[in-house]
């Protein structure tokens, strides 16, 4: 389900309104296409395509190398665009803020099955190669270091999804950056409720009766309509009830996001899914070397604190430590990865503490 009809709503309800800025200093779009992607389940593809967005300024060395690259990787429902939100882009790339892009040279990746990336919705429908996290990191490191040739980056942020996939690029690639901050993620094998509410849309979009295996003509209809439970499940329960605080607003918010979610694809939204399966970077902590701050909140159900994931793990990488912000009138759960306000202080902090390029 895409993130924008819940955030949305909780913007024009609870939080006061930012005007975006629709241009960044240099900013640009562009495609990167790699030959014969070979995917870990073995399958291949000819042509993997990757979209992404750069902005703000390069700084070079003395080499001709950029030493002030910055990797910002987004949520499960959405794509690189999601960065560009006022919510965060007004928050971290203006003027003075800790992403100034007067003074960092930004990625921002499409990852594989969203946005202008390769998705199965292209064409290849069931056929296209069933990837997995480790397939999103690797390739979006080759966007990195051979496209873009970039050979040491500052920094590597993610959230959601992406915050997972920052404890992957820490252990995969632990000489490539000076800093780490992974946000509203946890380093734990994907188990439990978490896993069970995705698995929970995988049968529902595989059970929808007009799915035919994938290879369907007229995006399937049924499935659609448990896919609210994942926002129920992802904001803070305090403001659903603030924009839900009677049974017929619930209703008339059940009814938008439904329709929200109609519009995606049911092979991009099971595919992306799907792709967690792999997730576990619990076994391989030791490996990060960079510089670490975690960031997650109270009311977070996808990652919540009482699991106590936080506290083991980062006693066993140097260099790392992380905070759980309290919930809050300005707290919206998971959601909260989405406004920087509530947790760019944190991080103004850590870019302190990273080492001089």
């Amino acid at each position: 389900m895409r993130f924008r009809a819940l955030f949305a709503l909780c913007l024009s309800l609870v939080a006061s309104a930012a005007v975006a800025q629709t241009s960044w200093p240099n900013q640009q779009e562009g495609d990167y296409t790699i030959k014969d992607f070979r995917f870990g389940s073995g399958e291949t593809l000819p042509e993997l395509r990757l979209h992404y967005r750069t902005l703000g300024t390069a700084k070079r060395n003395a080499a001709g190398e950029i030493v002030n690259g910055v990797v910002l990787l987004h949520g499960t429902s959405g794509s690189g665009n999601s960065w560009l939100l006022p919510s965060l882009a007004d928050e971290l790339f203006a003027k003075g803020q800790p992403l100034d892009a007067a003074e960092h040279f930004i990625i921002i990746p499409d990852s594989i099955g969203v946005g202008g990336s390769s998705k199965p919705s292209d064409g290849l429908r069931a056929k296209f190669p069933h990837y997995r996290y480790i397939d999103i990191v690797r390739a979006e490191h080759r966007l990195v270091t051979e496209h873009l040739n970039m050979r040491h980056l500052r920094l590597v942020l993610g959230s959601s999804m992406g915050g997972m996939h920052t404890w992957m690029w820490g252990e995969m690639y632990p000489d490539l950056m000076d800093g780490l901050v992974p946000i509203a993620s946890q380093p734990i094998g994907i188990s439990g409720r978490n896993w069970m509410l995705r698995r929970v849309r995988i049968e529902a979009i595989k059970n929808d009766p007009e799915y035919n295996g994938g290879n369907y003509t007229k995006n399937p209809s049924t499935y659609v309509y448990t896919l609210p439970m994942a926002a129920m499940n992802t904001e803070s329960v305090v403001r659903l009830q603030e924009m839900a605080p009677t049974r017929e607003a619930g209703d008339a918010m059940y009814k938008k996001l439904v329709e929200e979610a109609k519009k995606g694809d049911a092979n991009n939204t099971l595919y992306g899914i799907e792709a967690v399966m792999d997730y576990d970077p619990s076994k391989d902590l030791e490996k990060i070397k960079a510089r670490l701050l975690a960031i997650n909140f109270e009311d977070d159900e996808g990652n919540p604190p009482q699991l106590n994931v936080l506290d083991p793990a980062i006693k066993r990488i140097p260099n790392a430590r992380y905070v759980v912000i309290p919930a809050g009138p300005e707290t919206h759960g998971h959601y909260t990865h989405l406004r920087a306000k509530v947790w760019k202080s944190h991080l103004v902090e850590f870019m302190k503490s990273l080492p001089k390029p």
